[in-house]
This record gives structure tokens, sequence and C-alpha cells, in this order.
């Protein structure tokens, strides 16, 4: 996929690519575009090599308003994922690949501080059937026990348990963090979602997530 925006002037103010290229990054380059947002699709195989026996359990509707609260927390900085509402995930919830049993929640004495959302893609000619960590938090007051990870693993588990062969997720490449743990994982960069833009231009939002 590839589109371009330009203004009245006929002048190219956006271009995004998906998978990007080198070439892409000439193009805009030349263009005086600057990439303003880059999203990685990592992959790796499965099942793991280990297992987590973190404790968790199928999201149900009472979760909700604590699921939105520990989202928009740990995403207030996302261009996509921050200020969710109730709408938001009831129309993710309604789509035809949702899976209740794919949508696990992790609770500390009765809150809940974690979620790992899975998604199915049916195998489509040369890719194989993926299974996506669709969305994954933490509790900002839950970082730095391992909980991320944990919560990870759980849901790679839960997709191999369903044969699937191969796990897959997408992540801002500025959430150096995250990058960082996915990588220690065994995941490593499959394509690369790239936006360019003049200098300054705020990331733009995208459906894709």
């Amino acid at each position: 996929m590839r589109a371009e925006i330009r203004d009245d002037n006929n002048t190219l103010v956006l271009l995004e690519a998906d998978p990007a290229s080198a070439a892409d990054d000439d193009y805009a380059s030349e263009h005086g575009l600057v990439c303003c947002r880059e999203i990685l699709q990592l992959r790796r195989p499965l099942p793991l090599s280990d297992r987590t026996d973190l404790d968790v359990r199928p999201f149900t509707g009472s979760d909700t308003d604590a699921f939105l609260e520990v989202n928009n927390r740990a995403f207030a900085w996302h261009p996509d994922r921050s200020h969710w509402t109730v709408d938001d995930l009831h129309g993710r919830m309604a789509e035809p690949w949702f899976d209740p049993n794919g949508f696990l929640v992790h609770e500390t004495d009765g809150r809940l501080d974690g979620f790992c959302w899975t998604k199915v893609h049916e195998a489509i000619g040369d890719e194989p059937r993926l299974g996506e960590i669709y969305v994954i938090a933490v509790h900002p007051d839950s970082h730095g026990h391992g909980l991320g990870r944990a919560l990870t693993m759980a849901g790679l588990q839960l997709l191999s348990d369903e044969g699937i062969t191969v796990g897959m997720l997408h992540v801002e490449s500025s959430n150096v963090a995250a990058v960082s743990m996915y990588e220690r994982m065994g995941f490593h960069v499959h394509g690369v979602h790239r936006w360019w833009a003049t200098e300054g231009t705020p990331p733009p939002v995208t459906s894709h997530l």
C-alpha cells in the first residue's frame, strides 16, 4: 500500500507506505519530507520454548471501565489508542474476527492491571495463518515487574495452543522499551509501515490498529 496527499499547489505533504522501502525514503527526502511515524510488524515462530503460569481469564462486560482506564493510561501518548471510549471498545468487539476467549485480562488483588487481546488472521495466499497480539497493556502503576512479558507469553501460548505457528504484533518504533522486550523474546522485524510529512507534522492517526 502506498498513498500520497498533495496540497492545492500539488506539493507532496504526506506519504504513506506499507511496507516501506528505501526507495520510499529517498522519494520522501527528495520532496522535503521527514519520517513522522513508523510502525514495525514483528513476527516470531511458535510455540515458545517456555511457558508462563500467569493467572489470566477472558474479558467480560464488567471489565469495561477497568479496561478503558488501563488502556487510556497506558496509551496516553499513542495516536490511535489513547482516549478510547465504550463505543471504541464495542466497535472492535463487533468485528467478525473478535473471539472473546482471545481477550485475556490479569488481576492483582481484584484490580485489572493488564490485558492481552489476541487476533487470528487466516491464511491468505503466501501468508500463513497468523496469531496477533492485537493490543497489550499494563497499568502504569504495575510497570517494572515483568507483567508485560508475562502477558505477551500468555497471549502467544493461547495462539499456539490453537495450532498457530507464527506470532505477530505491531509496535511503534519510538516505543524503545517495548521493541527491546519483544526482540529479547525472539521477535524480528517483518515489515515497516511508515509515514513522511513536513517537519513538525503530528503523527497521523490510522485505522490499521
